[in-house]
């Protein structure tokens, strides 16, 4: 090609390659896609734009073999109140499977697959509050801090699940 046909060319790529990138324009922001093989359970991951451990956690996840899709929001508030998140309960980002279940913060996948696989009827989901080092997402060399996964009732309340004492019960 001449130089000026790809100069001409050039705006139009541009226009493509963006609509590509962003998705819908009438979302709230754009998706960031981790998504491995497709699997059982999908989940949509809120989480902000500049959090790199929660890209981390969708990597984590994926690799087990769960598929993620991040939604960059700018503000979480909403979506931790509208899947009933209270403040004691959260962290950096909100996973939501197919089935309406939340899952917040860096709950490893196995716990996330031992949950679906018989999920208790009072249940919305799981968290790991905080951002315990070590949790999957939150690697920090060999530094580990034991922490809780814990089972989120429709009632506010919430319950041991598993308890994390080594990585490798993540």
């Amino acid at each position: 090609m001449k130089a000026w046909q790809l100069r001409a060319l050039a705006p139009g790529l541009l226009t493509l390659s963006l609509l590509i990138g962003c998705g819908n324009a009438a979302d709230d922001g754009p998706v960031t896609s981790n998504s491995a093989a497709p699997g059982p359970e999908a989940f949509t991951v809120y989480k902000q734009p500049t959090c790199g451990c929660c890209v981390e956690w969708m990597s984590h996840a994926n690799t087990a073999g769960l598929e993620t899709v991040g939604r960059d929001l700018a503000d979480l508030n909403a979506i931790k109140t509208q899947y009933q998140i209270a403040p004691r309960y959260q962290s950096c980002h909100t996973a939501v499977s197919s089935q309406g279940y939340a899952f917040e913060g860096h709950v490893p996948a196995r716990h996330i697959k031992a949950f679906l696989t018989n999920p208790p009827a009072d249940a919305i989901g799981l968290a790991v509050p905080g951002m315990p080092l070590g949790s999957p997402g939150m690697e920090v060399g060999s530094r580990f801090d034991p922490y809780e996964v814990l089972l989120l009732k429709k009632d506010g309340s919430s319950e041991v699940f598993a308890r994390v004492d080594n990585p490798a019960q993540q």
